[in-house]
């Protein structure tokens, strides 16, 4: 079926289904990334079928621009696009993120200390709005609908869906060096990363620190030729090599899908799979992000019986106050591997909240990724007290995972005004959720209610 005729089907399913009042679930081709509610009933929710909308539709070697459709997985993309030596500008790390869950949600990794997140190279999406219209946006001033553009990212689909984008593309070499800089204090490791990200010379920034005494630098230069190549889709562990190893080669795909195999580290929470034998036997089925998020969909019923999930986020902290976030996180939080990704965001984004943004200062932050942390003390919530603590210095939570901000407090973070706008032009019927219910869905009473306390039983949040 034609881009077209997919589009317009997607529209009048849409139509339709305006008028059942009921929320709306999008079913597309590939797993969604959220990590999974199991208390939320789908039964009670209109389907919005948004799949076949997976192809490459044209790649302009000489402009470097490339037009597909928004379910176009990061791994297709990347094969597409190095047939011409080239490159998305910022990969995300996990093999089946799509295009446009990129630009809908968040999109950072290590290229992001100079280049911002894959929205931002975006030019021009293709929308079908809530209203079921389909819209052509673009970041040119004299579009009509330039404000929804920018307000896109950030929204996760709230607004409309994404069906096609047209984005910016890089000039790639087959391989990349890797170089792992070992730091033995905090202070040390963060002068490092400063400098590195401030010169721009590299092509791949990101760090990992493995316990507070091991921190190190992960830094990537493309080259032409390597004298081998590492991979880490099936019985070598990525994150384990960058402790272990001084330097590395891999081929481009396979750097940017370093992460996939372990879901970053994740195997870690499932028994004997970082072992030799569970992975030879059991790899093909369990390994790689979209079979573990295949898994935890499988499991609600054993997820409901928890007391809660482990923690798996991603929180973005203003660089001028990341050694403190630091000193928080070692003393109160106690969880490695931690994840940092350096991100430069080229301007402030408009879906963030006017006095929120006043404490964000120059616009660079540290992602910080928390993978896999246990969560099931009675007295304290950990996945709450990372989200207050990053709220306390200014940054941005991701809203992947589980969400504790009353009303009050998300509209402090997030733009009301300009995210009202929107709502009302381009989905006044709410066919959508709003952005505070998407991610607030009804849970059960607590057995015990968290009191915010830190692992030493104080409240330092």
């Amino acid at each position: 079926m034609s881009h077209d005729k997919i589009v317009r089907r997607i529209s009048e399913n849409m139509k339709r289904a305006i008028s059942t009042g009921r929320p709306v679930k999008i079913v597309k081709d590939t797993v969604s990334h959220l990590v999974p509610n199991p208390y939320e009933d789908e039964s009670k929710m209109v389907k919005l079928d948004v799949s076949g909308l997976n192809r490459v539709l044209s790649i302009d070697p000489a402009t470097r621009i490339c037009v597909a459709e928004s379910g176009v997985s990061f791994s297709d993309l990347v094969t597409a696009t190095m047939k011409y030596n080239l490159i998305p500008a910022t990969v995300p790390e996990l093999k089946h993120i799509t295009i446009g869950g990129a630009v809908a949600g968040c999109s950072v990794e290590s290229m992001s200390y100079k280049l911002g997140g894959f929205h931002d190279s975006c030019l021009e999406y293709e929308v079908v709005a809530g209203t079921g219209e389909i819209l052509t946006c673009s970041n040119q001033p004299t579009n009509q609908h330039s404000e929804l553009f920018e307000m896109l990212h950030g929204s996760y689909g709230t607004i409309g869906v994404i069906t096609k984008l047209t984005f910016k593309l890089l000039p790639a070499k087959p391989y990349v060096h890797m170089q792992y800089l070992k730091y033995r204090t905090f202070d040390e490791y963060w002068k490092a990363l400063q400098e590195r990200c401030k010169a721009k010379k590299d092509d791949f920034i990101d760090g990992i620190i493995h316990t507070d005494d091991c921190f190190v630098l992960c830094v990537g230069t493309m080259v032409d030729h390597a004298p081998r190549t590492s991979n880490y889709d099936w019985l070598k562990i990525y994150y384990k090599s960058t402790h272990d190893l001084e330097e590395d080669y891999l081929t481009v795909y396979d750097y940017f899908f370093r992460y996939d195999a372990e879901c970053h580290w994740l195997t870690k929470t499932m028994p004997l799979m970082e072992t030799l034998p569970a992975r030879f036997m059991f790899g093909k089925f369990l390994l790689g992000s979209t079979n573990l998020i295949k898994w935890s969909g499988r499991l609600k019923r054993v997820m409901r019986v928890k007391r809660r999930p482990e923690v798996v986020v991603d929180v973005f902290i203003p660089s001028h106050r990341f050694k403190e976030f630091y000193e928080w996180y070692r003393r109160d939080f106690v969880f490695y591997p931690l994840w940092i990704v350096p991100y430069q965001i080229p301007a402030m984004y408009p879906w963030v909240g006017p006095e929120h943004a006043k404490g964000v200062g120059n616009g660079f932050f540290i992602d910080c990724a928390i993978y896999g942390k246990k969560n099931n003390l009675p007295d304290v919530d950990y996945s709450e007290l990372l989200e207050k603590k990053t709220i306390e210095l200014g940054g941005i939570k991701t809203l992947i995972s589980r969400n504790h901000f009353d009303r009050a407090t998300f509209w402090r973070v997030y733009n009301k005004a300009n995210y009202d706008k929107m709502k009302s032009t381009y989905d006044p019927h709410h066919f959508f959720k709003d952005l505070y219910e998407q991610f607030h869905p009804p849970l059960p009473p607590p057995t015990h209610r968290g009191k915010c306390l830190n692992s030493t039983g104080k409240c330092s949040a």
